[in-house]
């Protein structure tokens, strides 16, 4: 009888265990159910809100890429602008050329005509019009040949008010060409400058707005890369959600059948216990019962007053003469790379110091049978610098 009671208390000791085993695995399975469940809404919050930083990033890319459509046909535009500008500067400087050589033909007019008025000058220094008037009355050899003479006389007298004149229509001209040269060629120096400035502007706003797009496109690629490894961890957790989904369905038929085997084993002892009682009388113990508790958790220009006109400048050097020594007395074989200058000393004063346009400051150091009126030759170190030069219509300004 004592070997049965053991025996009996080692059977219900077993039975016990066995239930509270099995809750407790499905309730380690549960927590990790829940756990998994967890990470997976962590994981779908997070590729929802990288999806909408995508879709804002792309959204911004794509203003950007109108934007810089938008520079790249304002930069077109403005280099067709620039193109229109330097056509016109190139013909606007032949407009200057020719206006050059239309004043350097004034400019020889005057100094021309300045000889025949120097002249004419001095020979009313010693003749008034009174006397002329005279001599030709008392010379005239009948009244039709005095006549004649006053209408010579007449004429000669208005062909000096008509060179007076025209000297001064000639000056006035030159003048007024030399403004419109200057206002031309500021004109088109301002508007190749503001279109410059403009292309630059408009090429520093198209290379920010590349490495801005550059850097939309990294994010852009940044986040669709996070998306994918989320999504691969969604996977992940989805698949091990699916394995303890099995494994907890695997544990519950387990515990109903282990269920049914305990009601059964309870049957047979409570059998075994009235059979024990018919044979015997003996105190019922009260089955005792374990409950068990399952717990979860959760971004000027300034103007001159100097004297400057227009020549025609060709160029020489010491290989082209015999005598190496200027007309004031500069060795240009020894100083063949010294700026100098050979002038009509009428023109421009022999030892001044003058600017010539494309050449520099220079002296005024020599003369030449050639160079009359408004024509300068310009030093060069050689015979082949002097043949690249070439003739060239030019601004000449006298510093002194």
């Amino acid at each position: 009888m004592r070997a049965f009671k053991r025996s009996f208390a080692t059977l219900s000791i077993l039975l016990l265990s066995l239930p509270i085993s099995y809750v407790a695995n499905a309730q380690t399975s549960n927590d990790t159910l829940n756990s998994a469940n967890q990470q997976l809404e962590q994981n779908q919050q997070t590729i929802l809100q990288k999806e909408k930083e995508q879709e804002t990033i792309f959204k911004e890319i794509n203003t950007i890429q109108q934007t810089i459509a938008t520079l790249d046909a304002d930069i077109s535009q403005n280099e067709q602008n620039l193109t229109q500008i330097e056509n016109k500067i190139n013909e606007i400087q032949q407009l200057i050329e020719q206006k050059k050589e239309e004043i350097i033909f004034l400019q020889d007019k005057v100094y021309a005509r300045e000889g025949i008025m120097e002249k004419r000058l001095v020979a009313l220094q010693h003749n008034d019009h009174t006397s002329i008037l005279i001599e030709t009355l008392v010379n005239s050899e009948s009244v039709g040949n005095f006549f004649e003479r006053i209408g010579a006389v007449a004429t000669l007298l208005n062909a000096d008010k008509e060179i007076l004149d025209e000297q001064e229509a000639d000056l006035k001209k030159i003048e007024e060409e030399k403004q419109e040269i200057n206002r031309q060629e500021l004109l088109l120096f301002s508007q190749q400058t503001d279109l410059e400035a403009k292309k630059a502007k408009l090429e520093e706003a198209r290379q920010k707005r590349n490495f801005a797009l550059k850097e939309m496109e990294q994010q852009y690629t940044t986040i669709a890369a996070e998306i994918s490894n989320a999504e691969k961890e969604t996977a992940k957790i989805q698949s091990e959600i699916t394995a303890i989904q099995d494994q907890i369905a695997k544990e519950e038929a387990a515990a109903k059948a282990r269920a049914i085997e305990l009601a059964k084993a309870e049957k047979e002892k409570q059998e075994a216990l009235v059979q024990q009682a018919v044979s015997k009388p003996s105190v019922q113990a009260k089955p005792s019962t374990t409950d068990s508790t399952t717990s979860s958790s959760t971004s000027s220009s300034s103007s001159s007053t100097r004297k400057e006109f227009y020549v025609t400048a060709t160029a020489y050097s010491h290989e082209d003469t015999k005598n190496d020594v200027t007309y004031l007395g500069y060795n240009i074989k020894k100083n063949k790379n010294m700026k100098l200058i050979a002038v009509d000393p009428g023109v421009i004063p022999l030892g001044s110091k003058v600017w010539v346009e494309g050449y520099g400051e220079a002296i005024a150091g020599d003369t030449g049978g050639a160079i009359i009126g408004h024509k300068i030759d310009v030093l060069m170190p050689s015979s082949a610098k002097a043949l690249q030069w070439g003739r060239k219509n030019v601004k000449v300004i006298i510093l002194d």
